[in-house]
This record gives C-alpha cells, structure tokens and sequence, in this order.
C-alpha cells in the first residue's frame, strides 16, 4: 500500500520488484531479500568492511529549503543498529549536508521504524534518503522497506508542532518538570506498517530520586473556553505495574495553570500505549499544553513517551471530522474514569475497564457494570445542552461478559432551569450472550423547550454475578431515520427512509390499528423486496386511509437468502378527513389527476353472481349451481362545481383507469377500488351558463392494480420550465401532451 504524500516511488518505497530505486553509496552492496510487509520485497545491505555502510535513493527528489521535511523506513538487523537520513544536494547535485536520526539504541531483527526530521539549508534544491548501519565485520546484513521522503505526517488537527509530536528534529519542545532528566533517544519499537505517525525518536525521562516525576511540553498553543479539548500521547511505562498518566492543562493569558485533567494509564506489561485525557477549557483559558509522568517511580527508572497530541476534539480520536455527539468525551469514551455516570438505583458498580484494552470498542477502555443480584440497576448520565424540538439519536455500544442482562434505555428531557420535562423511553432489549460488541440506537424527537438531556440506561441482571460493558455512548442531532409527512390538501402521505444500506431489498407496508398490512405503491410499482440505489428513500403514499390511525412498516432482507434481515416501524398518523359530504377519486397510477369531489349519492351496491337453477322431477328443491359471487356493482353521483373542476373530472375520467374511492369514516363505505363505465354528466338545472353537473358514475369493484406511479401533484408548469431549457427540449422527453402533463418521460 503506497505511504500517503511519498515522494519515492512505489518500487523505492516498497522495494518491489527489485532494488532499482536505490545505489550503494559506501562500503556495502545492495541485494534483493523477501519476508516484507509492504510488499515482499526487501533491501539488503551488505557490508564490505567493517565499518560505517550506506545505501541512497538512486534518484533525488525537489525540495525548498526552510521547509520541514521528515523521512522514515522500517528496518531489520540481527547484529548492527541502523540510522536514517536526509541528504540535502544543490541544484548541480553536490552535498550540502545530511540530517541523520540518532542511532537505534539496540539492534533487533524485528521490524522497527527508524525515522528523522528536519528543515532543508539554505541553498538545498534536492534530496535523497540515506539507510546507515557501522559494521563490525564484513558480510553484516541491514534489511529496509516500507521507505518514506516528504512533509510530516501528522495527527490531525493537532495544536502542538511537529517536533514537540514526535521528537524528530531537535526533542526541545519538551523539558523536565519534577524530579527527572529528560533526553531523546531511538529505541527499536515495532509498529504497525501502515502507521506512519509513530517510531525513531522519543522522549526519554529518567527518574532522579523516588517519588513522583514528570516532563512538560514547553509549547502553549491557544485554545479557546467552552470548546472540548483532547490531549494524548503514547507512553511507555518501566513496569507493567508502573502508574504512568498524561495529563492536559490550561492557562490563563498570564500563564497561571487554571486547571489540569489527568488520565492514568492501566499497562498490561511495558510496550508503548496511547492514553487520552479530555477536558472542556474553563473560562478565561487562553492556551493549553501536556504533560507526562510517573506516579511513586523509582530513582534510576525510565519512562518514555512520543505521538503526544492536543486538538480540538473531533469525532474520533485520531481523525479530522468535526464532532458531533454533545455528551463529553470523558463521558461517552470512559478514557480516564467513569466520567459524570452514577448508579441512582440498584446494586450494580460501576468503574472503567481494566487493563489497557482489555474492553473497548473505540480507543481503550469501556465502562464496567457489574451487578451482584438478579435485579434492576439505574445509570445516569450528566445534562447535555440540546436543542428542543429536532430529533436526536441516542448510540450505545454493549458487550455482555458474564450472567444474562436486559437494557432498557431512555433519555430525560430537562428544560434550561434543568428541571425535568419528560422522559423518551423505547422498548427493552435483552443482551446476546455471544461476546460481541452490539451497537443499539434509537431516535428520540426532544420536546419544545428541552435545553439539557441526560441519558439513562437501566440495566437488568437476570443471574448473578453479571457484567456488561459500555462504551462510545453518544447523543447526536440527526435527521429521523424514517420521516412520515401527512398532506391533507392531497390526501397523501410522504415517507423519506434514511440511512438504508443498498445491499439490502426493501419492502414498505402500509399497517392499520388492527394490525392489517398492504404494500404501499412507488414510482417503479408496489414497494416489495426493492433494490434502492441510494441509503436515503422517498415514496409518497396517495392510497393511505382517511379518518383512521395509519402507519409504515419497512421490513430489509438478505440480497444473498432473501431472508428477512430487519423491520422498523414508523409512529402513527392520520389523514383529516374534512368534509365528510366529499369524497377523494383518486387514480392510483396517476396521482396528478387526484380529486376531491362533492357526493351527491353513494352507491345502492349490487352483487351479482352467475347461477343455473335446475328443478329435478320429484324433488321439493331445485339444484343450484353457482359460481364467485363478484365484486360489488352501483352507481355514484357526484358534483362538479365550476368549469375547472368539470374538466378535471373529466380529465381524471379519460384515461380509463381503476380508481380508488375514498370516503370519510362513519359515510358507511369503506376504501374501493373500482372501474367506472360510461359516464354521464348533466347541467342541475336547465338553465344554460349553469356551471354545476351531476355525474353519474356507474361503479364495478375491481383488484387493487399493482403498477408504478407517473407524475405528481405538485408537477406545475414552473417545474416544466425550470427543467427544460427550450420547447425543442421537451418533445424527446414526452410522448404525448399527457404525458407532459403526467410528468411521464420517455424511456431514456
């Protein structure tokens, strides 16, 4: 995988396929080996002599000189510790000078990162990498790979420069505080291929005497009151048993120390592990810095540390993305204790995880419930500014450990004087048994007037001896995952589904009070077992009930098994009916020609059924011989009031497609699907400018028809406009003027 921002190419870099990108510069030939992680390939450097031995970039790469340049490679020796460097040439190729990194302090056959930092001198138009390793003999064999030549990579966002990060360039950003001496050193730390923000250089503190010690970043970058910070770095402790910590603080605009927020690393042996402190800047904060340390260390132990970081706090701990949960990081991450979280009723304990790692679904540390009795436990959170009236999405990850569990959560609305307004409950969830960790969420709209929220989480043990995990608990504003809009000037219903995975078919239902479901219509035909495009979905629904308790249900499904994957359902809602003497003619393939119309007379309905009747000599009774009694069959007499409603229900009529009737509860119809024959439309009196016509609609009840929807009530003749340049434009859009007016495009 390239290294991001590498001015080496990619054979330089990963030493594949061959060794092209590099020359032996002293005492050493090059040779190809295998067994690397960027790649197989490998360099090797072989000694001729005992001595110093150096390989270069065969090519040089441009520079500009004041400009801070970093470079790094893993490397691999058994026998001889190795060095890195930057070579910096004029513009005719001659040496000005080379920045070398200190040596590492021991050999290790091992991958490690050797790296060093610096500016380019004056004069510098070019530069190449230099891989040294001193031979004490001939034959000595320094392996590399996984090469990099350009800007530092650095922690996003973070405040500190880049030597008081990663003790590159000079190590003076940083200097003893407490009982200690501080230096900079090259150990041989195994990291990760593909992390490039870690490795050379750190900081390197020795104890003086027993007793606490610790060393101060002298930088003071400005920060500003009421925003969250983040402060970390790795560390790396004497002991596994060792209390070393990081600590974040912040000053006045005089320098005066205003507060410091310290989180203490639990090791589980003596490598190199990130620990993160958080903290809000308090009023009149006017910059920040970090410091590390040793609590009750030992005269003559060493602790380490490098990667160190303050930054505004983003939406993950190592990324840029702003922020976005409103419950504090020390809450939400439980990095350096349980934050404001409190047991208010019930047995359980509550305390972070234990060691490093140990729990966590982000960075290092959850929270640990445990509860001693089969019995119910209350946890609640601190008050959290929101806004009232816009949803929010309540997130908590949970890894059941040991016994059985229930959760059940809710968020507590409280109105700026911090009183409480109401409580947003959802359905209790029982934890699965399998060691995972399981992400629930739930969507809450927070009441008019909501200021603060405090979430609470109640947690059932159903054996004793229980424990649970928690950990990334957020509260966010989002948009509803399911947004259902009534329309009561057209009768209709528009659903947006948000947040869908496109992997999986969708399939929507439309559900009564009495549990009853129907498939709701889309553009493209009854929504069942559909494959979306995009995660967010639109369909407006002209077929939902009037008068009467409605609401959706989406049920998503295996691409590969076609199995049922998941179900959400929307709340409830209803469609006024208004005026209970006018009823909707809707035409469900063609919602723009919808119409609301005034009931002269509802149907006196028939029900006709084919028989043959066959009376059989010497029997009382005849034999009859029926088939399905069919649909119903009347006749419906509406009123036109004007000349455009006369010509809408004509034009709604022409195409001779099933409708669907609808009447108010209580008129004694329910919602049919019908066909209409021929129709009749005569003046209400004999008088001729009279603008009002009785229809006389002839009735049969017919199947719901299964097509797509064509068009849109809001289709105006502005959207023709805004969407069509000329009058030239529209005839390979449109068929007919029907279709134009449907909003009905030509395929393609």
């Amino acid at each position: 995988m390239a290294i991001p921002g590498n001015f080496l190419s990619a054979t330089t870099e990963s030493i594949d396929p061959n060794t092209s990108g590099w020359a032996a510069k002293l005492n050493c030939t090059l040779s190809l080996g295998s067994g690397g992680r960027n790649g197989d390939g490998v360099a090797g450097i072989i000694s001729q002599a005992t001595g110093e031995m150096q390989a270069r970039t065969y090519s040089s790469y441009a520079v500009t000189p004041a400009e801070v340049y970093w470079a790094f490679a893993d490397a691999s020796s058994a026998a001889i510790p190795e060095r890195i460097g930057i070579r910096w040439l004029n513009s005719a190729g001659t040496e000005i000078s080379v920045t070398w990194s200190l040596t590492t302090s021991s050999a290790l056959a091992t991958w490690h990162r050797i790296s060093v930092g610096g500016a380019a001198p004056v004069g510098a138009a070019r530069a190449q990498v230099l891989i040294s390793s001193t031979a004490t003999a001939s034959g000595q064999v320094t392996y590399f790979e996984n090469v990099y030549l350009g800007y530092p990579l650095r922690f996003a966002g973070n405040l500190l420069s880049f030597d008081a990060e990663q003790q590159e360039i000079a190590g003076t950003a940083w200097a003893a505080e407490t009982n200690c001496t501080t230096s900079r050193t090259a150990p041989p730390v195994s990291w990760g291929v593909t992390w490039y923000y870690s490795g050379g250089e750190v900081l390197t503190c020795t104890v003086t005497a027993n007793g606490n010690a610790s060393a101060l970043c002298a930088e003071r970058p400005p920060v500003t009151p009421g925003v969250e910070y983040l402060g970390y770095a790795y560390l790396n402790p004497p002991t596994s048993g060792s209390s070393c910590w990081v600590e974040l603080r912040f000053y006045d605009a005089g320098g005066s120390q205003l507060s410091a927020t310290r989180s203490t690393l639990a090791a589980t042996g003596t490598g190199w592990y990130r620990q993160i402190a958080s903290a809000i800047a308090p009023a009149g904060a006017a910059t920040a810095s970090l410091a590390v340390g040793i609590t009750s260390g030992t005269a003559g132990q060493v602790f380490r540390s490098e990667g160190a970081v303050v930054k505004a706090r983003t939406s993950t701990t190592i990324g840029s993305d702003p922020n976005t949960n409103v419950i504090p990081f020390a809450d939400a991450g439980f990095e350096q204790g349980v934050g404001q979280w409190a047991v208010t009723s019930g047995v359980s304990t509550i305390a972070r995880s234990t060691p490093w790692n140990a729990q966590a679904w982000t960075d290092s540390y959850s929270l640990t419930v445990t509860s001693s009795t089969a019995t119910a436990s209350v946890l609640r959170s601190g008050l959290y500014p929101v806004t009232g009236g816009v949803n929010w999405r309540a997130i908590q990850y949970v890894k059941r450990i040991a016994g059985g569990w229930t959760m059940a959560a809710a968020i507590r609305w409280h109105d700026a004087t911090s009183a409480l307004i109401t409580t947003t409950t959802v359905a209790t969830v029982t934890l699965a048994a399998d060691s995972f960790w399981w992400e629930y969420s739930e969507d809450m709209a927070a009441p008019a007037g909501a200021a603060f929220a405090q979430i609470q989480l109640t947690f059932t043990a159903t054996s004793t001896s229980s424990t649970v995990q928690l950990d990334n608990v957020q509260l966010v504003q989002v948009l509803p995952l399911r947004t259902v809009t009534v329309n009561q000037t057209t009768a209709s219903a528009q659903v947006t589904l948000r947040e869908l995975d496109t992997a999986q078919p969708i399939t929507v239902y439309r559900v009564l009070a009495d549990g009853s479901r129907t498939i709701v219509r889309g553009d493209d035909g009854l929504i069942e077992k559909l494959t979306v495009t995009a995660d967010t979905f639109i369909f407006t629904d002209y077929e939902a009930p009037l008068g009467v308790p409605f609401s959706y249900r989406l049920e998503t499904f295996s691409a590969t098994t076609g199995a049922l994957s998941g179900y959400a359902l929307t709340n409830s809602f209803t469609l006024g009916p208004g005026d209970r003497n006018y009823a909707w003619l809707k035409d469900p393939l063609r919602p723009i020609l919808n119409r609301r119309v005034l009931v002269k007379q509802a149907p006196d309905w028939s029900q006709p059924i084919d028989q043959q009747v066959y009376r059989i000599r010497g029997r009382t009774n005849a034999v009859v011989l029926s088939g399905v009694r069919s649909g119903r069959e009347g006749e419906l007499a509406v009123w036109t009031q004007s000349d455009e409603e006369r010509a809408a229900i004509r034009f709604l009529l022409a195409t001779g497609n099933v409708l669907l009737w609808q009447s108010a509860p209580g008129m004694g119809e329910e919602d049919v699907y019908v066909s209409v024959a021929d129709i009749q439309g005569s003046r209400v009196t004999t008088y001729a400018p009279e603008p009002w016509r009785e229809w006389r609609l002839p009735l049969t009840e017919v199947d719901r028809p299964t097509g797509g929807m064509a068009g849109s009530p809001t289709w105006t003749v502005r959207d023709v406009a805004i969407e069509n340049a000329t009058v030239l434009s529209l005839i390979s859009r449109y068929a007919t003027v029907l279709n134009l007016a449907l909003d009905q495009r030509a395929a393609g």
